[in-house]
């Protein structure tokens, strides 16, 4: 059952995908299947635009969609106390960098996958980088940009957090339209995440669940 929803939304119908979630929670149906499902929808979205089949725009939307049936999902979920965090995650976008549509999908992924994210949004000091790794104790951030610019903003973050003594505890992932195996070596990062499902498979690795 939970592959129509998979389908559903990765074939980007998003009023019979909200639809199908509604009558299926009237059903009873488990919210967690159901969530499952969505999931395995984002997987197969990734996959197609990793293949270039999808494109940005398609991107965005399928996490439009998910956020919707995340928010269809939600109280079903708080209701039934399920909805323990595996981990800490701590996401932005770096200082000079506005972009937001990668950055908001990888903290659409992670939350549903179970994480526990702090967005602190985009254009996001250095500094707000190390206080918010400090406050959370969080083992994990997520550096993102879209644009050349935001490689020396991603290198000095990193670097901020080695001169605040985190580094050796803090896994540092980056991500964004022009990031590859250079671009991470550069930046003093411990990986790069293509897409949303890598950087969900990167906190998987590092914290488990």
């Amino acid at each position: 059952m939970a592959e129509e929803l998979a389908r559903l939304l990765a074939d980007l119908k998003e009023a019979e995908a909200l639809a199908y979630v509604e009558k299926a929670l009237e059903q009873g149906r488990d919210p967690l299947d159901l969530l499952a499902g969505a999931k395995e929808g984002m997987a197969i979205v990734g996959e197609r635009f990793a293949d270039s089949d999808y494109f940005i725009p398609d991107l965005v939307f399928s996490g439009e969609i998910l956020k919707r049936i995340v928010a269809l999902l939600e109280p079903h979920l708080k209701t039934r106390g399920e909805s323990k965090k595996i981990g800490k995650v701590v996401m932005g976008t770096v200082k000079g960098d506005i972009h937001d549509i990668g950055k908001d999908l990888v903290v659409f992924m992670l939350d549903v996958s179970g994480f526990e994210v702090t967005d602190l949004g985009i254009d996001v000091p250095i500094q707000k980088f190390v206080d918010a790794l400090k406050e959370t104790g969080s083992t994990v951030v997520g550096l993102s940009g879209f644009l050349t610019l935001a490689f020396d903003a991603m290198k000095e973050t990193v670097e901020a957090i080695r001169e605040a003594g985190l580094r050796d505890d803090v896994k540092i992932m980056i991500g964004g339209g022009q990031i590859d195996e250079q671009v991470r070596r550069f930046t003093g990062a411990d990986a790069y995440g293509k897409d949303a499902i890598e950087a969900v498979a990167l906190a998987r690795r590092w914290i488990g669940g």
